[in-house]
């Protein structure tokens, strides 16, 4: 595994220049960013998870999983805080997302869909025509055990 020495004021820093699963975080933002860029496709899928909203939590037994084209979701933070639409495109090189009806004006007037990132986002209807996605729920309600509705008891003396 390659890795690099540089100066840092005066201390000489030791950092790896591969990425790595075994990592396990570090304080300095520069390090973070690094794991993200350098993250291979397979975890860069999982990077770009939204939550569930309450009714599809308890549904599924989830409580967040990776977006992907058609799902409905609404935005819970920033300038489009509320609004509700379809996501359209999924941008794994950028972890973005981009949503259906979300557009911002440039100088010279034209429209552009807004980047959005997924931590935003709260899923409001899954798209489950796919199979693999379908076994990700699957496997996830097999695991929790629903609870049976409780009745009252009737004591007779």
């Amino acid at each position: 595994m390659g890795t690099v020495d540089f100066l840092f004021g005066k201390e000489r820093v030791h950092m790896k220049t591969e990425w790595s699963r075994s990592w396990i975080s570090s304080k300095q933002p520069r390090k973070q960013r690094k794991y993200r860029y350098n993250a291979p496709a397979h975890i860069r899928h999982k990077f770009l998870s939204a939550n569930l909203s309450k009714e599809l939590r308890q549904r599924f037994g989830l409580r967040s999983i990776p977006i992907r084209k058609g799902d409905e979701i609404q935005i819970m933070r920033g300038a489009f805080k509320g609004q509700k639409g379809p996501i359209e495109t999924v941008d794994t090189k950028k972890l973005k997302v981009y949503i259906g009806g979300i557009k911002v004006k440039k100088v010279d007037g034209s429209e552009v869909a807004k980047a959005i990132d997924p931590s935003n986002l709260k899923i409001i209807n899954l798209k489950l025509d796919d199979k693999r996605r379908q076994e990700v729920v699957g496997r996830a309600k097999k695991g929790k055990v629903p609870e049976a509705p409780k009745t009252p008891t009737v004591t007779t003396k």
